[in-house]
């Protein structure tokens, strides 16, 4: 696979703005108007966020990933999506190179909330 060309540099500014964070992944639902999303019901700790992920076509068993940690965007504004309210995003690995995606990890288990950089 060819590898994408690499994006405009950026300043450590736009970086720090940018909230990534460790998550747990408690429950994946259907969601009933959507042929491609999930409902994640996450645990970031102090606190419990629902975030649509594009998944239910990429994977077999999109339930696989319950009990999961996986990292997430946090700080962008709450977004509606087939009808329903995303309060971040899966932070993965593959879409944008169009393979099938994974999950981003931690190498081992860290407390949820756990931000990156």
């Amino acid at each position: 696979m060819p590898t994408a060309p690499i994006k405009p540099a950026i300043t450590m500014d736009i970086l720090d703005q940018i909230d990534i964070r460790v998550g747990t992944i408690e429950r994946v639902e259907a969601v009933a108007k959507s042929d491609k999303l999930m409902r994640l019901i996450v645990n970031f700790g102090d606190h419990t966020r629902t975030i649509l992920a594009g998944i239910k076509q990429e994977r077999a068993n999109p339930h696989e990933i319950e009990g999961r940690q996986a990292l997430f965007v946090v700080n962008l504004p709450p977004r509606k999506m087939a009808g329903e309210l995303s309060e971040g995003m899966l932070f993965d690995i593959g879409y944008a190179d169009g393979i099938t995606p994974v999950l981003a990890t931690p190498e081992t288990p860290v407390a949820n909330g756990t931000r990156v950089g």
